[in-house]
């Protein structure tokens, strides 16, 4: 499976790259802290397929980076997708090395 640090997230941010960033946590996980990815809970993703892009890279994320692998699995094995990368480490790495601020529950 394809990944991205949270450094790398982070330069991608800063340079204002074309990508879409998505949270596969649940509602009130992304209400209590989020990085501004868009909210798509796991249990919608397959409904919600189309709000996922196939023309950028894709950085899925969610609390530590084994919700997001399991939705890429599953969406690259069902729809084909090739631009999808998960988070390493999820939100609690980028609340660790970017932004200490982020209180990850």
């Amino acid at each position: 499976m394809k990944e991205k640090s949270v450094s790398e997230l982070k330069q991608m941010l800063d340079e204002g790259v074309d990508f879409q960033l998505i949270d596969v946590r649940e509602e009130h996980e992304n209400e209590m802290c989020n990085i501004q990815g868009e909210l798509i809970p796991l249990g919608n993703i397959f409904t919600e397929i189309d709000k996922i892009r196939k023309d950028v890279p894709v950085i899925i994320h969610c609390r530590s980076g084994s919700r997001s692998a399991a939705a890429i699995n599953e969406i690259e094995k069902r729809f084909g997708y090739e631009n999808l990368y998960n988070l390493k480490g999820g939100i609690m790495a980028y609340s660790k090395e970017i932004d200490p601020s982020l209180h990850v529950q």
